[in-house]
């Protein structure tokens, strides 16, 4: 894990402790964790350990920094769209001065710190372009200022959180003292000069009414990283087909039976190609809605999908029969594949 990974989790970690304790467990009581969830273990775990032992604190401090990061991003989802529209067409690259200014604008609609806190955390948390400006605010707004990780002392259980050693401790805040400093002694080194009016869009039912924009050529020299895949997936699909990558139309079929429409068995709806055969295509199904066991898709908006998506981390088989299109919503940069591992 790099150093900036780390900084992130420990933002992730500390925006979640931030957030008041009753929002917290009233978010992990909402989750469905029982046996049957297809939830990975390392996060359905220590969630269902939350629900059952109560400590916010332990779990910010300790629990796998998977488990921190999906309960925090069911906790950004909606001021995370409301972020967004407020940024409007500068969403996918604000400057700090717009960042600044879609916060006041939340603030002034009625956003609670809670929800700030949960937002710009996770942005920092994700590594989006944003993220400086997200670690400036937090960094310098007393009422947005992240507490302290508690120490927890370690049971040797998975679920159990580890002893936070104190010299770690100590560094953690000898280094955030440095970023204080350097950052005051910046400040006083750019000239002062008067703040740049934002123009904020209205919150619309549909956040971008524009034709979707042309996909984004890969990001030169940054690599795209290997998808592991099963054994028998393996065998099956090649990954590194020109499909892989697409984003298409397609035919999901449903895990269980809804009992109101027993009869549809398959909803349409985008999905991501991560491997391809002769006859069928292996893709992870793109939804609206946040899970546990889905990341934020962070090209949604330039692939021109109308609301904030996520994509699952399981993979079906899906016959090329199946596919409704191929071509019309563009395909991830280099970045935004691997943002998606």
């Amino acid at each position: 894990m790099t150093s900036t990974s780390h900084e992130a989790n420990e933002y992730v970690r500390r925006g979640l402790l931030k957030i008041d304790e009753t929002t917290v467990l009233a978010a992990v009581d909402s989750l469905n964790l029982r046996g049957a969830s297809k939830v990975s273990a390392v996060v359905g775990l220590p969630l269902r350990t939350l629900q059952q032992r109560r400590d916010v604190a332990a779990f910010c401090a300790g629990a796998p920094i998977a488990a921190v990061r999906a309960l925090l991003e069911l906790l950004a989802v909606t001021p995370l769209e409301r972020i967004i529209a407020a940024l409007g067409d500068h969403a996918d690259t604000p400057t700090y001065e717009q960042m600044v200014a879609a916060v006041d604008h939340l603030v002034a609609d009625g956003a609670t710190v809670d929800e700030i806190v949960a937002v710009l955390a996770f942005a920092i948390g994700e590594e989006f372009p944003a993220a400086p400006h997200c670690r400036r605010v937090l960094d310098e707004r007393l009422e947005f200022e992240l507490p302290e990780l508690p120490d927890v002392a370690s049971t040797g259980s998975l679920l159990d959180m580890k002893e936070i050693d104190p010299e770690v401790r100590n560094q953690r805040r000898a280094r955030r003292e440095a970023e204080r400093v350097s950052r005051q002694q910046r400040k006083k080194s750019v000239p002062s000069r008067p703040p740049r009016p934002a123009k904020v869009k209205a919150v619309t039912a549909k956040l971008d009414q524009s034709p979707a924009p042309k996909p984004a050529e890969p990001v030169a020299g940054s690599g795209r990283r290997q998808l592991t895949l099963t054994p028998s997936e393996a065998g099956a699909f090649a990954t590194a087909h020109p499909l892989v990558g697409a984003v298409v139309l397609v035919e999901i079929p449903f895990d269980s039976v809804d009992p109101a429409t027993p009869e549809l068995h398959s909803k349409e709806r985008p999905a991501l190609v991560v491997g391809v055969s002769a006859n069928e295509l292996l893709v992870r199904g793109i939804y609206s809605n946040p899970s546990p066991a889905r990341l934020l898709f962070t090209p949604w908006r330039r692939l021109g999908l109308d609301h904030v998506s996520f994509v699952d981390s399981a993979r079906n088989a899906i016959a090329r029969t199946d596919v409704i299109e191929f071509g019309s919503l563009g395909r991830l940069s280099d970045d935004e594949w691997n943002q998606t591992l």
